[in-house]
């Protein structure tokens, strides 16, 4: 729909320093799709890179396709460029979560964004830059997309409208640059033809007369709240048994675990407690894993969290 794909252009130039005209926004049923879809257009027995730890139903879906991953390690400064260079430099895409690394929560730096948009220049890769809850920042400048950075045109941009206001909506979208329109149109068609026309509708119309920019603003003052609420709890009941930094982006903060104990052991015991929190360490590949846990607050009341964090201090006992 047409409208919808203005609002989200109007939007991601305002607030993501994204570079795209209405033409070269596709609308998709959330990040998830645009995975699969780039993954088809490609083809079968293609290599890319992927992040080491990352999102697991990235990797999930590529293989699906036919795609060969290559793990690429995560490090405080995000994807280590040089080293993906070095495992695989003739890889057709890297698929990556720059401005806020799930599960880490780094941020890529300014020289590795320089560096991976030469490499994808000089190879002709692909970079799929998946922006996941950028409109949740609660501290600092905000962060420039990587997408807008691209003179040469070699970042597909996608986000997902899922996480802004309900999971249970289905929308989302990517920005395309114009030589691989035709095809992912093509592909899009084929799948499902579009996501609900009335669902399309009723959020441009909530986009065009200003609701969506108003309910981030309170979504994020509230969120922030949330996290403050979770990070001093931690700290109050819990200090002894992680290290923990309140992030300045997302939904969800990393609690590094402290004595080398187990976050997979501290998983199960959280779980018999009542309590879920993800242990970060199965999201590794091939890199050294770190024992840490990932713990959601965007989804609970202020209220709830303390009682919460008093049940996992059980669990540790």
């Amino acid at each position: 729909m047409l409208e919808l794909r203005r609002s989200v252009c109007d939007y991601l130039q305002a607030a993501r320093a994204v570079r795209c005209e209405p033409e070269q926004v596709l609308i998709t049923a959330g990040t998830q799709q645009v995975v699969d879809i780039v993954a088809r257009v490609q083809g079968p027995d293609k290599e890319v890179w992927v992040e080491d730890p990352g999102y697991p139903l990235t990797r999930l879906a590529l293989a699906a396709a036919g795609a060969k991953f290559c793990p690429v390690p995560v490090d405080q400064y995000g994807i280590n460029v040089t080293e993906g260079i070095r495992r695989a430099p003739n890889a057709r895409a890297v698929f990556i979560t720059p401005s806020h690394q799930f599960p880490k929560g780094v941020a890529l730096s300014m020289a590795r964004r320089l560096e991976l948009l030469a490499w994808a220049r000089g190879s002709g890769a692909w970079i799929v830059e998946d922006d996941y809850a950028s409109e949740f920042r609660y501290g600092g400048r905000p962060l420039a997309s990587l997408q807008g950075l691209d003179e040469a045109e070699r970042v597909i941009y996608i986000g997902t409208l899922n996480k802004a206001l309900f999971p249970g909506l289905r929308l989302g979208y990517a920005v395309l640059p114009p030589s691989l329109v035709r095809a992912f149109v093509a592909a899009r068609y084929l799948m499902d033809r579009q996501p609900s026309s009335l669902c399309q509708a009723v959020v441009a119309a909530f986009m065009e007369e200003g609701h969506f920019a108003a309910h981030i603003r309170r979504m994020r003052e509230l969120y922030r709240g949330q996290r403050d609420v979770l990070v001093a709890a931690l700290r109050r009941r819990l200090g002894e048994h992680l290290a923990v930094e309140p992030p300045d982006q997302g939904m969800h903060l990393v609690a590094y675990t402290r004595r080398g104990r187990s976050d997979v052991t501290i998983e199960r015991a959280a779980r018999e407690h009542g309590v879920v929190v993800r242990a970060m360490s199965r999201l590794y590949v091939e890199a050294p894993p770190q024992s840490a846990l990932m713990l959601g607050f965007s989804g609970y009341p202020r209220q709830l969290i303390a009682p919460a964090i008093a049940r996992l201090a059980r669990a540790f006992e």
